[in-house]
C-alpha cells in the first residue's frame, strides 16, 4: 500500500460511521489581537480524547472479518484509540505501556477492554517487547504512527478542515500541527495539500525534543537524547517515523519548537477563548501560532505581543483583590513591574518557568515569592 489522498479518502468511508466530526473553531475576540483569523481544529472532542481514534479505527476495521487479537505500543493516546476501535470490532487487544503514563490514561484503557504491559521506557524498548507479545500471541502490531493504515486515518482530520474551511469560504495560509513521530501531520498535510497548495505546513513540538525540526532542517531523521525530558509526554517520540519522514519533507515548510512554559500558556489560551481543556501536547500548535516570529511575519512589528502582555497584566490587577496567590507562567522580565503592584496589594506571587530558557528574567525570579523550575515539576504534572 503507497499513502496517498485516495488512501485517506478510503479511510473516511471506513471510519465514517465510528469517528467523531469535529469542530473547526474560531473566536472573534482573539482574533481582534491577532493579524490573522486563527481557527482551531478541536480533536481533544473526538472519541477516547484525541485524534489517535482517527488512525487506530482505521487500522483495526482495515482487518476486515478476522478475529486476530491485536497489539500497539503507546504513552496514552493511541493506547485509549486502539483499545476502543477493538472492542468496537469484536477484537481482543493488548497495549505496551510506559509506566510512568498519566495512571487516567492506563485506566481508559483497561476501561475500553484492553489488557495493558507496563514497562520502564528509561530502560526497556516497547517495540522489542511489543514484537515478542505479537509473536506470542500472533497479535496483529498497530505502532502509534509509522503505519500505513494509521497515517491515511489521521489524514481524515484534514478532509474535515478542508470542508469545514470551505463552508467559510476561507482559504488556508498557514497551518501548524503537534508532532511526535508525525503520523497527524504526515496524514493531515497529504490532505491538506490536496486543495490548499499554497498553505505553508509546520511540525510544533517542546524544546529539546524537537527530533522532526532537526531532522527537517538537516535533510535525514535525527534523534532525541533519551535524557531529555518535557510535560508534553503525549508528542515524545526517538526520532521520526521511517514512513512519516519522507511525506514530511514533501510537503512540511518546516518545523517550529516551543518551551513547556509556552504549552502551558497556551492550554489557558485554549480554555479562555475556546473552553477547551487540553494537554500539553495537544497545545503546542497553538503555542506555536501564538509565537512572536508567527505574529510579526503577519504585521511587519511586534506590537501585538504587547496588547497580549497589557491584557494579562489587566486581568491579574482586576482580580488581585479577590486573590491571595497566583501563578504566573512567564519568564518575561516586562512582568516585573505587575508582580510589585500585584504583592503591593497583598497577593503572593508564584512563578514558574525554566533556567533552560533565554526568556527567563532574573529580575523577575527575584521578585517572585517563590520560584518553581519547570524540569522539577514535570514528572507531577505528567502523571496527573
Amino acid at each position: 500500500m503507497t499513502i496517498s489522498f485516495q488512501s485517506i479518502l478510503d479511510a473516511e468511508t471506513r471510519i465514517g460511521p465510528y469517528k467523531i466530526v469535529t469542530p473547526l473553531l474560531t473566536s472573534d475576540r482573539l482574533n481582534q489581537k491577532l493579524p490573522f483569523d486563527l481557527f482551531v481544529k478541536a480533536d481533544c472532542l473526538q472519541r477516547t480524547g484525541s485524534f489517535k481514534f482517527r488512525g487506530a479505527c482505521n487500522a483495526v476495521f482495515s482487518l476486515g472479518v478476522s478475529n486476530r487479537p491485536i497489539l500497539a505500543y503507546s504513552s496514552g493516546n493511541h493506547a485509549q484509540a486502539v483499545a476502543l476501535a477493538a472492542r468496537l470490532s469484536g477484537r481482543k487487544a493488548t497495549i505496551v505501556m510506559p509506566e510512568d503514563a498519566p495512571l487516567a490514561k492506563i485506566e481508559g484503557t483497561r476501561s475500553y477492554g484492553a489488557d495493558v504491559v507496563l514497562y520502564d521506557r528509561y530502560t526497556q524498548s516497547r517495540e522489542e517487547i511489543g514484537a515478542k507479545l505479537a509473536k506470542e500471541q500472533s497479535a496483529e502490531l498497530i505502532p502509534p504512527y509509522d503505519d500505513e493504515r494509521v497515517i491515511a486515518g489521521q489524514g481524515t482530520a484534514g478532509l474535515e478542515i478542508t470542508q469545514q474551511l470551505n463552508s467559510l469560504e476561507r482559504e488556508l495560509d498557514m497551518f501548524f500541527c503537534c508532532c511526535g513521530g508525525g503520523g497527524l501531520m504526515a496524514g493531515t498535510a497529504l490532505a491538506l495539500s490536496e486543495h490548499f497548495r499554497q498553505a505553508k505546513l509546520y511540525t510544533v513540538e517542546p524544546d529539546g525534543l524537537d527530533d522532526t525540526a532537526r531532522s527537517l532542517a538537516a535533510g535525514k531523521r535525527q534523534t532525541n537524547d533519551p535524557s531529555a525530558r518535557s510535560i508534553c509526554d503525549a508528542i515524545v517520540t526517538p526520532s521520526p517515523g521511517l514512513l512519516t519522514f519522507p511525506i514530511l519533507q514533501s510537503k512540511a515548510a518546516g518545523g517550529k519548537v516551543v518551551t513547556d512554559e509556552e504549552a502551558l500558556s497556551a492550554m489557558k489560551t485554549a480554555w479562555d477563548y475556546f473552553k477547551l481543556t487540553v494537554e500539553p501536547g495537544g497545545a503546542v500548535a497553538l503555542a506555536a501560532s501564538l509565537k512572536q516570529e508567527v505574529i510579526a511575519s503577519h504585521t511587519g512589528d511586534k506590537r501585538t505581543k504587547g496588547n497580549m502582555d497589557m491584557e494579562l497584566a489587566l486581568d491579574m490587577l482586576k482580580l488581585a483583590p479577590h486573590l491571595d496567590h497566583a501563578v504566573l507562567f512567564s519568564g518575561d522580565g516586562d512582568f516585573c513591574r505587575l508582580l510589585e503592584e500585584v504583592q503591593g496589594k497583598g497577593v503572593r506571587v508564584t512563578v514558574v518557568s525554566s533556567i533552560k530558557t533565554h526568556m527567563l528574567s532574573d529580575a523577575l525570579r527575584r521578585k517572585a515569592d517563590e520560584f518553581l523550575e519547570l524540569d522539577e515539576i514535570v514528572a507531577s504534572i505528567a502523571r496527573q
